[in-house]
């Protein structure tokens, strides 16, 4: 039998019994799926409450109601499961379900308006004597009932009609006990009240409670836990006590926050305002006689009132403004999903369902006899009706600019609208076990446009007719699988049912194989931290030794910097299984502005910029371009100084105007990154073939270069550049970037 607890805090979400064992939960909800017609309100929600008290927090419209409503049976799921006390209830009647020991406080109380609170209380006890709860008991915790025992329902106050609806609940002597918005429009005494009793409840430790409340000060008060609910999902599930004292998080979370508390403008602060905001004009067409005149001295008369209805600082309202024009994309920050909670055991099999429907369920069907779960998502561009459990006006619902996008008549423009909406809707998508696709070129575009974004490590595999060419653009710097469908993806017949059945064998040995999210974490929690570094032939010298004095402590990962290298080391820290960059070699830069066969995109330190993650960062390698064999260098750069590194690879050497232009470049790219920042120059050249007496020595082109970063970056307490004497592959500069690092990385961090 399992402790009970002392308090909610110590209650929720334990399960430890006085065994030691682990207790069964009394509530847990997987992969949730629940539809109105074709608006999906659930989306995959998972949800496990052990004992105590768990609160659900969202803004409106999230689908927290529609949670109660079909753990209690009001609602109907499509699929998933829901055990209260390890007894499936989905496809019960909602008696039935309150017979096994669910009780439910509704939004708005319900109470009937001509029964009194005394008739309310007898029909819900009925003739049980064995119960817990009783009348008698209801009384005793709630004794303003029982001076309201004559009165009917109306004409209780609202704190009195939520008594009784709880009174109601508990008399069932329910095992789990639904609330749905508890403290809604009642006063704040009677608020208090309510946290009290929640609380009472939870250290009786007779029954577990789901709150499902908007009130962000009784949901971190009554529970350990509190459940973060975003568009049909549970985002995250975060510590109560984090989210209390984090105003800004709640803010940006869940749009709530607390104007009261504000300061009051002072002085000072309209001073500072009236230089601040810029004169607003207001243009007066009031007829003659007019008792304000349109003109003062022949100009128009400026505003400077300033509108503070809410008490808001007034430097505030002018950060208003500006955040404005800021970038939204901030937000996947704020939902960012930790790795180990997108961890599952649930195979996403993703595609066009309305030309390859037949072969992908067949890949569903060989993955379900396999005993793996699957979820179909549809990613048509036809807007025609299919069976896929996720339909694609859902996915498509995620682009930017609305589905409106996505199903068009241009078929290019809507493949490359609905490959963006799948990117956004899957990287929010959490427990996901892996990611299993066929198709054509088109189909290929769609389905890897989201397993890019999936972090590294879970399973993603394609297969497609153009598994056999260039397939860079599709993996980029994902760990993507292409299996080659050798026939075209047409039909089933005995080729592409047997290239079919590989596939999701392979996928189900993936993710047989994949560590749950504990293990990952335990794992996690004793790996050294991940470093990212990159690394050309020619800054292999200081990658070396750099990584010798780094490896006892840190796990060094070295990515050859050809373009894929530097996207692979920008996934791994946008996954964040990096816990800095090392970014020593920044030639991709080079290639990408100039034309090189090893580019970056203009995505280049995006990872930095995205997380924060500690950088540093340097010139290497930025004397070059790489082209290929000596006769593909293209045409206009004839005249220019070369070196042949091997038959298939000719370098080079840039010029003063475009190190001047990859300075300015990426001058600009540091100053957006949040985190703290180290750029190094290394004086004595940026490679071995730029120190002195080699073939591309120019001190003059460095200096451009360096110049150009010196002045473009803004220096800041987190941001600085440094000057080194000595080549990128000399001893100092070895020193020097050693000496950076440790200088922005927490102390021997032992966690990736």
């Amino acid at each position: 039998m399992a402790e009970r607890p002392t308090s909610s805090r110590e209650s929720s979400g334990s399960s430890r019994a006085s065994s030691g064992k682990i207790a069964k939960a009394i509530l847990r909800i997987e992969d949730l799926q629940v539809f109105y017609g074709e608006s999906h309100a659930l989306q995959g929600v998972s949800l496990t409450l052990e004992s105590g008290v768990l609160s659900v927090v969202g803004r409106n419209g999230m689908g927290k109601s529609t949670l109660c409503n079909t753990i209690v049976g009001l609602k109907r799921a499509k699929s998933g499961s829901i055990r209260v006390d390890g007894r499936e209830i989905s496809a019960l009647e909602p008696h039935e379900i309150h017979r096994l020991g669910v009780g439910y406080v509704p939004q708005g109380r319900r109470v009937w308006p001509s029964l009194t609170v005394d008739e309310h209380l007898r029909l819900a006890a009925g003739n049980r004597r064995d119960a817990s709860w009783t009348v008698e008991r209801v009384y005793q915790t709630f004794p303003r009932l029982a001076e309201r025992r004559g009165n009917g329902g109306s004409q209780l106050s609202g704190g009195e009609q939520q008594m009784l609806a709880i009174s109601r609940a508990l008399l069932s002597d329910p095992k789990l006990l639904v609330m749905d918005e508890p403290t809604e429009g009642l006063a704040p005494i009677i608020v208090e009240q309510v946290e009290q009793m929640l609380i009472d409840l939870a250290a009786e430790g007779e029954m577990a409670v789901l709150v499902i409340e908007q009130n962000i000060g009784v949901a971190t008060a009554v529970s350990n836990q509190v459940a973060i609910m975003v568009n049909g999902r549970i985002n995250r599930l975060m510590d109560a006590r984090a989210l209390a004292a984090d105003r800004e998080l709640q803010q940006r979370l869940l749009g709530v926050g607390r104007h009261a508390e504000e300061a009051p403008v002072t002085p000072a602060d309209a001073a500072q305002a009236r230089e601040q905001l810029a004169e607003v004009y207001r243009v007066d067409r009031t007829g003659a006689g007019s008792a304000e005149p349109m003109r003062q001295n022949g100009i128009y008369r400026p505003v400077t009132d300033l509108p503070n209805r809410w008490n808001v600082p007034v430097t505030e309202l002018r950060q208003a403004a500006v955040d404005k024009t800021a970038p939204q994309d901030d937000l996947k920050k704020v939902f960012a999903i930790p790795f180990a909670e997108r961890i599952g055991r649930t195979v996403l099999v993703v595609g066009t369902f309305d030309t390859k429907g037949k072969e992908l369920r067949f890949v569903t069907d060989r993955l379900k006899s396999l005993g793996i779960p699957v979820r179909t998502v549809d990613l048509s561009t036809s807007g025609r009706p299919t069976s896929a459990d996720v339909p694609a006006m859902q996915v498509a619902g995620m682009h930017a600019r609305g589905s409106s996008s996505v199903f068009t008549n241009d078929r290019g423009g809507s493949v490359s609208a609905m490959a963006e909406a799948f990117a956004r809707w899957i990287e929010r998508e959490p427990r996901i076990g892996g990611v299993i696709s066929a198709g054509g070129s088109g189909g290929t575009t769609l389905a890897t446009a989201g397993m890019r974004v999936l972090p590294v490590g879970i399973p993603k595999l394609m297969v497609s007719t153009v598994a056999a060419g260039d397939v860079a653009k599709y993996v980029g710097g994902a760990d993507i699988m292409m299996f080659h469908s050798v026939a075209d993806v047409q039909g089933l017949n005995s080729i592409t049912e047997q290239v079919l059945s590989n596939a999701a064998h392979a996928m189900a040995g993936m993710v047989a194989q994949l560590p749950n999210a504990e293990a990952w974490e335990a794992k996690r929690k004793l790996a050294r931290p991940a470093v990212g570094i990159t690394m050309f032939g020619v800054t292999t010298p200081a990658v070396q030794a750099v990584t010798k004095r780094l490896e006892a402590d840190y796990d060094c990962l070295v990515f050859h910097a050809t373009g894929i290298g530097g996207r692979a080391m920008e996934t791994l820290g946008d996954s964040r299984l990096l816990s800095a960059f090392l970014d020593l070699t920044t030639t991709e830069v080079a290639d990408m502005i100039v034309g090189g066969v090893f580019p970056a995109t203009e995505d280049r330190f995006g990872a930095a910029i995205r997380t924060g993650l500690p950088y540093v960062g340097s010139t290497g390698a930025l004397d070059m371009v790489n082209f290929g064999p000596r006769d593909s260098v293209p045409e206009k750069f004839r005249s220019r100084k070369f070196v042949i590194h091997n038959p298939n690879v000719t370098l080079m050497r840039t010029t003063r105007d475009e190190n001047r232009a990859f300075g300015e470049w990426i001058g600009a790219r540091l100053n957006a990154m949040n985190g703290p920042v180290r750029f190094l120059l290394p004086e004595g050249g940026v490679s071995m073939l730029d120190a002195p007496d080699q073939p591309f020595h120019d001190p003059e082109a460095d200096n451009v270069l360096f110049e150009a970063i010196e002045k473009t970056v803004r220096r800041t307490p987190l941001r600085h550049v440094e000057r080194v004497r000595g080549n990128i592959n000399d001893t100092p500069f070895v020193d020097a970037v050693i000496s950076a690092f440790h200088a922005i990385t927490p102390k021997l961090q032992r966690r990736a």
